[in-house]
């Protein structure tokens, strides 16, 4: 039985592979582990005996910080922006099937926000609600910045699931009668319906752990982020790493949870077609 020999690009994208892994779950692992120092366990290692006491410590007033309100914050203005990017990505992505006048403009003045600096929109609309009398506010200009993320990639997505969508699914249900949002709610919506759950994690995690465009859009009160990056200079305990594996374990149940949710959806409609 001959092996095929394997050459030094393999082993090249192996070493980068493993460097990548390692700047992804060195940091997490480092942070999990840190979270469960002793009661007189400092930020570093060693550890001072193992306890789960900074998890208690977190729902104990604390001097510095106040994570239930920045994480409620935070959870809030994430399904905020999850619902309208889900809602306009859709919309988008029907209306533009086809072409009409302006369409090319209008593409490319919707996904320039991606190249422009995240601070600069910040700034920028944090700069337009001051002058304009307005308080800013995680609610109002926060949430305005976070779509300004969130809607190009939702666009970009559904742009993609309609590009390889067959309108002769569509046609087949106007030949037997169905009205337009007939055809939409149990022929096009269904078949989608995986795309636009992505769609909605992804307007989630990305609004839920955004920085740069909530700095100077947040207004009185802090997100989380915010929170924990002030945090980053005040507190000495490991309560911050406690902070931190809470809000790293909440992420990846989201995850989870709109991957079952796409699973079952996926599942759903195979055994109908």
């Amino acid at each position: 039985m001959s092996h095929e020999k394997r050459g030094l690009e393999f082993y090249l994208l192996a070493l980068f592979f493993v460097i990548f892994v390692l700047f992804l779950y060195g940091p997490l692992s480092a942070i999990l582990i840190l979270s469960f120092q002793g009661p007189d366990g400092g930020l570093t290692f060693p550890m001072n005996g193992v306890s789960t006491h900074w998890f208690f410590n977190l729902f104990e007033k604390q001097a510095v910080g106040d994570f239930g309100a920045s994480f409620r914050r935070s959870f809030t203005l994430g399904l905020m922006v999850m619902v309208v990017t889900v809602v306009v990505s859709l919309l988008a992505g029907l209306a533009f099937r086809r072409r009409f006048r302006g369409s090319t403009a209008l593409f490319y003045a919707t996904v320039a926000s991606l190249v422009v600096p995240s601070i600069i929109i910040s700034l920028g609309i944090g700069v337009v609600f001051q002058e304009g009398g307005l308080k800013p506010a995680w609610y109002s200009s926060a949430f305005g910045a976070h779509l300004t993320w969130t809607l190009p990639f939702g666009v970009l997505i559904m742009f993609a699931v309609f590009n390889r969508f067959s309108p002769a699914y569509e046609e087949a249900a106007r030949d037997l009668g169905a009205s337009s949002w007939q055809t939409f709610r149990h022929v096009v919506l269904p078949m989608i319906a995986p795309s636009l759950v992505g769609v909605g994690l992804f307007g989630f995690t990305l609004s839920y752990d955004e920085f740069a465009r909530t700095l100077m859009t947040s207004g009185t009160y802090n997100t989380l982020p915010l929170e924990i990056y002030g945090m980053t200079t005040n507190v000495t305990t490991p309560v911050l790493y406690a902070l931190g594996t809470v809000t790293t374990l909440f992420s990846f149940t989201i995850i989870l949870i709109a991957l079952g949710i796409m699973t079952m959806l996926s599942r759903r409609q195979a055994k109908i077609d």
